[in-house]
């Protein structure tokens, strides 16, 4: 569900949001720059869900045994 949100900004800033992103295209531009600093995702969720996948585990173990194994062989 969307909400109105009325916001005042400098005129320049009106201006060059106006020619650069597009009148029609603003308030989708806005929404994607706010959204990762108010809406938080689900991290246990999200990271139990990637755990029943079995295949992705798989990929993520092979990848960390293979990476582990050339640091072992590094000149330190």
């Amino acid at each position: 569900m969307q909400k109105k949100l009325t916001i005042t900004v400098d005129e320049a800033v009106y201006k060059g949001l106006h020619k650069t992103i597009g009148p029609r295209k603003i308030s989708k531009f806005v929404e994607e720059l706010v959204r990762p600093h108010v809406v938080r995702p689900n991290l246990e969720l999200a990271y139990s869900q990637m755990a029943k996948d079995k295949k992705r585990e798989s990929d993520a173990l092979d990848w960390a045994e293979t990476t582990f194994k050339d640091i072992a062989y590094e000149k330190r």
